[in-house]
């Protein structure tokens, strides 16, 4: 069976892929015949074709996910040639994958819109995204009011990534409140580009050792309104991104795998890239641990929120 997914839509295209690999884990736990290959790496297409030549020694069915070969054009000659092959192969999957548009002018792409199941992901709008937004909510079990979801909307575009993201944090912020809904107020406090861009401030003030700008920016916040423990569930969830982001590069990732495997947008990785290079990875764990534990005095009553803060940020 050949499968083909693509568009601009990532996020709802990484959505499909991970169901698919999910469904075929369940089958086959053992894993060991799920390949992954990407065509950005030495070897593509002669990687794809070895994997289909050799019979697996458990004799399962093979799911082969093959990235990027559209955006080869060096492998479209070969893939065309292999064509009858991969038509005649009934006992694998195989998943061509590309991150983003595909050129439907290509042959190949031509190829597999007429022999395979494929589906492209376009941006969402209108109507669409709101059911979008919607359903991720139910994932958490929270609720959200219809002026709240609307506005979150506007505020985050056609962006899933964004979108999700701060659907996790609103999530994150009300899932202890029972019963309560996410009203139009939340959204306008915490989904905030201004806020959010002086958080990244925050901590590249904290990585340069200046307590009092990082203070500062906080105390304005405060000030106009903004909640203590808001912004310390901003402050957790930038330096988890950190935190992610630094592991994956003190394991040697290469950067265009990083969002890929953070599971994180782009955009978030670029942004957050420059900042994990003033840290190490000891101190942003340490950091993380101190957030963890001001969250906690908050939450038991131990500390006064505004407090908490004010310590945790004198305390790095």
């Amino acid at each position: 069976m050949l499968i083909f997914l693509y568009g601009e839509d990532t996020f709802r295209s990484k959505q499909k892929l991970h169901e698919i690999i999910q469904e075929y884990k369940k089958i086959h736990k053992s894993g060991l015949n799920l390949v992954t290959i990407d065509y950005q790496s030495a070897g593509g297409f002669e990687d794809l074709k070895r994997e289909l030549e050799t019979v697996s020694m458990f004799k399962e069915k093979k799911l082969i996910i093959l990235k990027g070969a559209l955006l080869s054009p060096e492998f479209e000659k070969p893939l065309l040639d292999y064509k009858e092959n991969l038509l005649k192969d009934k006992a694998n999957t195989i998943v061509f994958f590309e991150d983003g548009k595909a050129d439907s002018r290509k042959s190949f792409f031509k190829f597999l819109e007429k022999n395979s199941k494929s589906q492209e992901f376009k941006p969402l709008s209108g109507l669409q995204l709101l059911s979008f937004a919607k359903r991720e909510f139910q994932k958490y079990g929270i609720k959200i009011k219809k002026e709240a979801l609307k506005q979150l909307v506007i505020f985050c575009g056609n962006d899933l990534w964004r979108l999700s993201n701060e659907i996790i944090k609103l999530a994150a912020f009300k899932i202890k409140e029972k019963g309560q809904e996410i009203g139009l107020k939340d959204v306008e406090q915490m989904v905030n580009s201004e806020i959010e861009g002086d958080i990244f401030k925050t901590i590249d003030a904290i990585a340069r050792k200046n307590k009092k700008q990082a203070l500062g920016l906080l105390h304005s916040h405060l000030e106009d309104g903004d909640s203590a423990p808001y912004l310390l569930s901003m402050i957790n969830f930038q330096f988890r991104n950190l935190l992610l982001i630094k592991d994956l590069l003190e394991k040697r990732t290469q950067y265009h795998l990083i969002s890929q495997k953070a599971g994180l947008h782009p955009f978030v990785v670029r942004k957050s890239y420059e900042l994990c290079q003033r840290f190490t990875l000891s101190e942003i764990k340490k950091i993380y641990q101190r957030i963890f534990q001001a969250d906690l005095n908050i939450k038991t009553g131990k500390t006064e929120p505004q407090t908490a803060l004010d310590m945790l940020i004198s305390g790095i």
